[in-house]
């Protein structure tokens, strides 16, 4: 290694890299395939593509291209505001969700702190607390989701952050209201509850509660969303933390300047106006889910039911099944990294894709 190298600090050196879904450019380059036969299920992406209205507004922004957005994103906050009822300090816009979720981390976490996160939950928190310097608390997990209680017990003197996914990634799991309402109650202020919600609009109307009523109550509480998943956006980038104004003065001094582009904001905008869209997506993940779970049973393979818009799947030797999809050119995730590695995760696609991959599982698993 060079010199300059081993300067950086050691727990920077042993981070593993975040390894996103495989794009389908690289498969084909890999496999001799041709792009147009391949089928990406593999980053939770939505396959209705994006809401008409956001598309309409990228392409009314393009002659402005020359021009830096709004570093302080004034319009996209305006909308958010309306549609959540929350004031404009009480917002910071991100990269995506996963950039103010590192925010978090930047801001509130150093060595001789920890944080708490659960067993199979998203990969960025032990990356995003390990980059800081921090301890991270992994609490076992319960029925493959979080068990809050023993996350509330697991909080130190020196705990800084706590972390929920919910629905969780990669593994579907929920937890209900009143329980994050009692660790909310459990925890010392002092730490921040981090509750990212990046999945929520796939949830069914009985399970979905107004989360951000409790930030009144709660000042340490940070959630995250975004409008990668069921707005369609993910290739723009854009999500937003809604929290304490304090805790946002703090999150947006760490923040990049211009974070979000300019197209991003549009889009995002015009994608909030457009929720017909948005519950088009539901419906249509609903309809995805359950193709998929017949599929599996069909097949006699076990998987974690999921409030999320993919599904994880027991396969067994899951990296073995993965290679063998990849080369009838379905593109799935592998989850071992997430300690789960007999199971790998889909995304729910269109009835066609579902079918694909289906048919191609069937022919890896009996190669």
């Amino acid at each position: 290694m060079l010199d300059a190298c081993e300067q950086s600090p050691s727990y920077i050196r042993a981070i593993a890299a975040y390894q996103p879904g495989k794009p389908v450019s690289d498969l084909a380059r890999e496999m001799g395939l041709d792009e147009a036969i391949i089928v990406k299920l593999a980053s939770n992406e939505n396959p209705l593509g994006a809401s008409p209205l956001a598309r309409a507004a990228v392409s009314a922004q393009l002659s402005e291209l020359a021009r830096y957005p709004d570093g302080n994103g004034f319009d996209l906050k305006q909308a958010l505001c309306a549609h959540y009822s929350v004031s404009p300090e009480q917002i910071v816009l991100g990269s995506g969700s996963n950039d103010v979720l590192e925010l978090v981390a930047r801001a509130f976490l150093a060595a001789g702190t920890s944080s708490v996160y659960s067993q199979h939950a998203f990969v960025v928190y032990p990356l995003a607390i390990q980059a800081g310097g921090a301890a991270g608390i992994e609490v076992p997990a319960r029925a493959f989701g979080h068990d809050l209680p023993a996350m509330a017990a697991a909080v130190r003197e020196d705990t800084r952050a706590l972390w929920i996914a919910n629905p969780n990634n990669p593994t579907g799991t929920f937890c209900p209201a009143e329980q994050v309402r009692d660790l909310l109650v459990r925890v010392p202020r002092r730490v921040i509850v981090v509750l990212d919600e990046a999945y929520n609009e796939y949830l069914p109307d009985a399970l979905r509660a107004d989360t951000t009523r409790w930030l009144a109550q709660h000042p340490n509480l940070v959630i995250t969303r975004t409008f990668s998943k069921a707005y369609g956006l993910a290739g723009l980038r854009v999500g937003f933390a809604l929290a304490h104004p304090e805790i946002c003065d703090l999150l947006n001094r760490v923040r990049l300047p211009f974070n979000v582009n300019s197209l991003a904001q549009a889009a995002a905008q015009a994608a909030l106006r457009d929720q017909d869209f948005v519950q088009r997506s539901r419906r249509a993940n609903d309809e995805g889910m359950r193709q998929l779970i017949q599929g599996f049973e069909r097949l006699k393979l076990d998987y974690i039911p999921s409030l999320g818009n993919f599904v994880s799947v027991r396969v067994g030797d899951a990296a073995a099944v993965y290679q063998r999809l990849l080369r009838q050119g379905v593109i799935v995730r592998p989850i071992g990294a997430y300690g789960l590695p007999a199971h790998l995760r889909a995304t729910v696609g269109v009835e066609s894709e579902n079918a694909r991959f289906l048919q191609a599982l069937e022919v890896a698993l009996h190669a």
